[in-house]
């Protein structure tokens, strides 16, 4: 009996400790489950439904609307226009292979068209917009809407593009927008930041000094998307900020009529304020249109520029770097002057030539000038009298004076592309070339031959900073009031004074407080002098340009010419008198031809030049006859229009 009762007690005891056991593992398990739910769903509750959220939502960014870039008087230079484009997300398309297919029967999708995408694609995140087409035909982005249903992953677009003026007067200058390459990326902070599919960066010109302003903000479009990744509806959408619009101070007609005056010619136009350093125009020829470099421009015509021997995508204007000839020849003599190793009485006799160590030194009139003043040297460009002038001169103080001009140094601080020129010194001889100076080479300095080098744009500094009356300025080519009102400030003292003596015009420059100008002379009759020649020159017969003068009043300028040679003529092609047409074109002269205008009361200043053509009196000095008076005409305008938007001033 007792055994009975022991093994019942035994195996009660035993099954209420395995019931114990189980109840314990069973909520064991649930307070595990509770606990891996409360997890999940309460301390992973953002991670989790930030998945969720990202197989339901898809977000699409928009490149922002582009600045636009307006001449002076507001008339747009570089703006938008709207342009239709097909996107697509790779993770969206079931089968690329398929959809391209379907493509190439709705637009035009070509083999290579299809490689490169397929290298877009690998580069990429399968998420990321990849544009198939940044410039579809309205047809086909009709066609495609139609058949949408039928292509999964796509989306056609309505966006906006960068458009150009066409004939390309302002090419150089504003520069062009592109795609944004790999080594642009890699390059620049700021791109890698505001990077989306669909968004240019500038390449060249203002387009590339000014991208940051001008690019904006991005913009989002968030959709919700079914389980194929269609999109149902948009969410939500945050528009993208447009970039800073900027106002320049090129006058689109002046830019247009000088395009056209290097129409067929290699060369460069420039024009400047003389008081502020606005630039009113810089053209460059030959151009091209910027407007191809915005949606990817085609081999053919890549090759058609690279391989044109006049270089049309060189920005001669601020990178052509030409010997300026006879056109240094009022620097020279100033500097002569201002050193006092002549004066305007100094008289030089000039035979056609001189020797000079066994080596002879010719004046491009064969039979010579005579005997010769200063006035007259500059008036009819008297090689021979400067030869004089810059061996007393020496070339380390007219480097000097050349530099305090604007030669041999960059004009702006805003274009990669702008070069530096060269003014050449003993010092810089010694140091780049390891040979020590020679005499024959400061007599060809004084000439504007030798190692001098000058772009187009310093030549109209130069020339400016004469016809103001010597004082300095910093060109300008961004229009605002911020930079404006010190400039005009700083001339109020200067037209003060030139007031008290003559009336004079001072245009839109108010004309009271005091001055911070720099002087770029010691003694300004120097620069009174000089000027003077310069009208000689234009005006006076015999004057290198008398053929290209103004008889209007209103017209009458003063100008220089000048020839620079390219290569070294030879004693027999000079006793054959060849001339310079019937040369190779490669081996013709440089004509260049500066000038300021009008003579009296003058307001601008314009430097130009020809790539080989020929003599600067017959090659270019005409050109800035015609230019002048289209500057002049376009004046009142122009000087009606800051006085109504910098009246508070």
């Amino acid at each position: 009996m007792f055994r009975s009762s022991d093994n019942v007690q035994s195996k009660t005891t035993l099954i209420s400790r395995r019931m114990f056991m189980l109840v314990g593992i069973k909520l064991a398990v649930f307070l595990a489950i509770i606990s891996r739910l409360f997890y999940l769903q309460i301390s992973e509750n953002i991670k989790y439904r930030s998945l969720s959220d990202k197989n339901r939502l898809r977000e699409w960014k928009v490149p922002p609307q582009r600045g636009v870039i307006e001449d002076f008087f507001g008339k747009k230079i570089a703006s938008n226009t709207q342009v239709f484009q097909l996107h697509m997300i790779p993770e969206d398309v079931p089968n690329l292979e398929e959809l391209f297919f379907k493509l190439s029967r709705l637009i035009e999708f070509n083999q290579a068209e299809r490689r490169n995408l397929y290298k877009k694609i690998k580069r990429r995140k399968p998420w990321e917009p990849v544009i198939i087409s940044d410039n579809l035909s309205w047809s086909e982005f009709s066609k495609l809407n139609l058949f949408l249903h039928d292509t999964q992953g796509i989306k056609p677009v309505v966006a906006v593009a960068r458009k150009y003026i066409k004939d390309g007067s302002f090419s150089h200058l504003i520069g062009y927008v592109s795609d944004i390459s790999k080594s642009d990326l890699e390059n620049s902070e700021f791109l890698r930041k505001v990077h989306v599919p669909g968004l240019k960066t500038g390449k060249t010109g203002l387009e590339k000094s000014l991208n940051h302003e001008m690019i904006g903000e991005v913009g989002y479009q968030r959709f919700e998307v079914n389980a194929y990744g269609k999109r149902v509806k948009e969410l939500k959408f945050i528009q993208g900020t447009s970039g800073k619009n900027f106002r320049t101070t090129l006058d689109i007609e002046v830019q247009k009529y000088a395009n056209q005056l290097l129409k067929d010619k290699s060369g460069s136009i420039c024009v400047m304020d003389i008081f502020t350093g606005d630039i009113i125009a810089m053209t460059s020829s030959p151009t091209f249109d910027a407007n191809k470099f915005v949606h990817g421009i085609n081999n053919e015509d890549w090759q058609d520029l690279i391989n044109n021997s006049k270089k049309p995508l060189l920005n001669k204007s601020l990178a052509g770097l030409y010997p300026p000839g006879s056109t240094i020849k009022p620097i020279v003599a100033l500097s002569a002057l201002e050193n006092d190793v002549v004066s305007p009485n100094t008289t030089v006799e000039c035979t056609g030539s001189i020797e000079l160590y066994g080596h002879k030194y010719h004046c491009w009139k064969e039979k010579g000038h005579g005997f010769t003043r200063l006035r007259k040297a500059i008036k009819q460009s008297c090689d021979i009298y400067f030869y004089e002038a810059a061996r007393r001169l020496g070339v380390d103080r007219l480097a000097v004076t050349a530099k305090k001009f604007g030669l041999g140094n960059k004009v702006f601080d805003i274009f990669n592309e702008e070069k530096e020129g060269l003014v050449p010194t003993t010092k810089w001889k010694l140091r780049n070339i390891g040979r020590g100076w020679v005499l024959g080479e400061t007599l060809l300095t004084g000439i504007g031959q030798g190692y001098f080098q000058t772009s187009p744009m310093q030549l109209c500094l130069m020339t400016a900073q004469l016809a103001n009356g010597g004082y300095k300025i910093k060109p300008r080519i961004i229009d605002d009031k911020d930079t404006l009102e010190p400039i005009v400030k700083s001339w109020r003292e200067v037209l003060v004074a030139k007031n008290e003596e003559k009336e004079i015009n001072t245009g839109f420059l108010p004309v009271h407080e005091s001055s911070n100008l720099i002087k770029l002379y010691r003694n300004q009759e120097n620069i009174k002098f000089v000027l003077d020649a310069q009208f000689g020159a234009t005006n006076e017969p015999m004057g290198t340009s008398y053929r290209s003068r103004h008889v209007k009043p209103e017209y009458v300028y003063a100008g220089k010419t000048g020839t620079s040679q390219v290569r070294r003529v030879t004693a027999e092609e000079r006793e054959l008198k060849l001339k310079d047409k019937d040369r190779p074109y490669e081996q013709r002269d440089h004509a260049l031809f500066t000038a300021f205008a009008p003579y009296k009361n003058p307001r601008y200043a314009l430097s130009i030049v020809i790539e080989h053509g020929g003599t600067g009196s017959s090659g270019a000095a005409p050109l800035g006859k015609k230019l002048i008076k289209k500057i002049i005409d376009r004046h009142e305008l122009r000087k009606e229009y800051q006085q109504d938007l910098y009246k508070e001033i």
